[in-house]
């Protein structure tokens, strides 16, 4: 090994302490896991802001290593999932009572924990996608949680759509490797440009393979299936971590690739692109559509995320600065509502039994807490100002019409305004019933039956996050805009 070994410690100590949690004495196991991840996130602070940076620990060949590295994209990604990590955590302390074989659950959510800094820490695509494949792997028996036969059925579609992004993203790193110069990652690209020479066409379909493979996983049509299949039958929590964190993982694949393994000037203005812009732009439409039509709660918020996490797909595929910015703001305040409005059905789910949106008129009265954040979370998605979704979709339509064919950027800017008015159509009647049943309510049956804190701080905690990432966005987008400054 050679490099800094404390960048493997946030990866092995969750994954570690998931294998032996069934050693533990049940007393302790709350304890020990609240521990571990606090500890996880204190731990990226503190490797964040060492000199060395980077970990080679194995070399199988010139091109083929194994290698760590921290940079400002994967300080976001890592940051991000570890505090969600500690609130999906708390949260799962009262949610998990009420479902069977909670420590197996504990026992996958820690590792995949681990397995996501790891995604996060990658400093190559061959390691990146070892940890890729790993991930799959692990999230599954979170898919199959409930062992019944929709859980199962859910898992094997999971696993299926997940396997054949996998096998287009192995193709694409095939091709890469052989033109590349070197197999890190590198602002702007690694492609070596004289090798290219007279396989452009073929480099540019490579892309889109490559794209559409990772888009699997970031719920991207044609492999966008395994959402809206998975999320209904997966715990509350287990669904809120695949919205918000797992298919962002699939976003720092078309990241990595686009960025640092081809580079924007390779891309831009090519027919490729203009492929990938118009199947975002579908799938946004399409997720869209498709939440607007169901009742089934957590069946709608999985085409949702099928919808909202193609709006960062889209402002990374106009490689430009607004629309990048717009991206990675995207990225994180989707992670944090798409966690709250999971949650917070979850909490609905866990003290009534009630899945289906026309069931719980009047629920506002009962559950006020849970019932705020899921409106703000709600408004913010649909991009009402001041709250968080507003600044981003702002800068994502700044960066659709800057894009250097105007009619392709506006039609892209046009279907987010078109997707935020369907939004407001499936999110906003939900909380009005809630909150205002009508004159037919019988309001005599109101009984306060609001969850314990354990799963009320974690919603009140990232409800206040976007509000003030809505109000004050600044420290985010100067972030975001020095990356974006090393890639442009």
């Amino acid at each position: 090994m050679r490099g800094n070994i404390l960048l493997l410690v946030p990866i092995i100590l969750p994954i570690i302490t998931g294998l032996i949690i069934n050693k533990i004495d049940r007393k302790h196991v709350h304890k020990i896991i609240s521990i571990v991840t606090i500890l996880n996130l204190v731990l990226l602070f503190g490797i964040s802001n060492l000199n060395e940076s980077s970990l080679e620990i194995l070399r199988i060949s010139s091109f083929l290593t194994i290698k760590l590295n921290i940079d400002n994209v994967s300080k976001v990604f890592t940051v991000l999932a570890s505090i969600i990590w500690i609130l999906s955590t708390f949260y799962s302390f009262e949610y998990m009572k009420h479902e069977n074989n909670e420590e197996r659950y504990f026992k996958y959510f820690l590792m995949t924990l681990g397995i996501i800094i790891g995604i996060g820490f990658s400093g190559n695509m061959f390691t990146f996608y070892l940890f890729y494949e790993f991930m799959t792997l692990i999230t599954f028996p979170l898919v199959i949680h409930s062992m019944n036969e929709d859980s199962m059925k859910a898992g094997i579609k999971y696993l299926l759509y997940s396997f054949s992004g996998a096998a287009l993203v192995l193709i694409g790193i095939f091709f890469t490797y052989y033109f590349s110069s070197n197999p890190d990652f590198l602002p702007g690209g690694n492609l070596d440009l004289s090798r290219i020479s007279g396989n452009e066409g073929i480099m540019l379909i490579v892309y889109i393979l490559t794209f559409i493979g990772f888009g699997g996983k970031a719920g991207m049509f044609p492999l966008h299936a395994w959402l809206p299949t998975a999320h209904p039958v997966a715990p509350a929590p287990a669904s809120g971590i695949l919205s918000g964190i797992i298919t962002k993982a699939g976003v720092l694949g078309i990241l990595r690739m686009t960025y640092y393994v081809y580079g924007a000037n390779f891309i831009k203005g090519t027919w490729a692109q203009t492929t990938i812009l118009l199947l975002t732009m579908f799938t946004i439409f399409m997720g869209s559509m498709l939440a607007f039509r169901t009742k089934h709660l957590k069946e709608r918020l999985a085409y949702s995320s099928v919808s909202q996490v193609s709006y960062v797909l889209f402002g990374l595929a106009l490689l430009n600065m607004d629309g990048f910015i717009g991206s990675l703001l995207h990225m994180v305040f989707h992670a944090l509502i798409k966690n709250i409005l999971f949650l917070s059905v979850g909490a609905i789910i866990y003290k009534t039994g009630k899945n289906y949106a026309q069931e719980i008129k009047g629920i506002g009265k009962s559950m006020p807490i849970v019932m705020w954040c899921f409106t703000l979370a709600s408004l913010a998605l649909v991009g009402i100002p001041p709250l968080a979704g507003y600044i981003s979709k702002y800068y994502l339509g700044i960066g659709g019409l800057s894009h250097i064919d105007y009619n392709l950027g506006f039609a892209g800017t046009a279907t987010l305004i078109l997707s935020a008015l369907l939004t407001a159509g499936y999110l906003i009647p939900i909380f009005v019933d809630a909150f205002f049943p009508g004159q037919d309510f019988d309001y005599t049956t109101v009984r306060k039956i609001e969850p314990s804190k354990y799963m009320t701080i974690p919603l009140i905690v990232m409800t206040i996050a976007i509000v003030a990432f809505g109000m004050f966005p600044g420290v985010l987008v100067k972030f975001f805009n020095n990356i974006a400054v090393g890639l442009f």
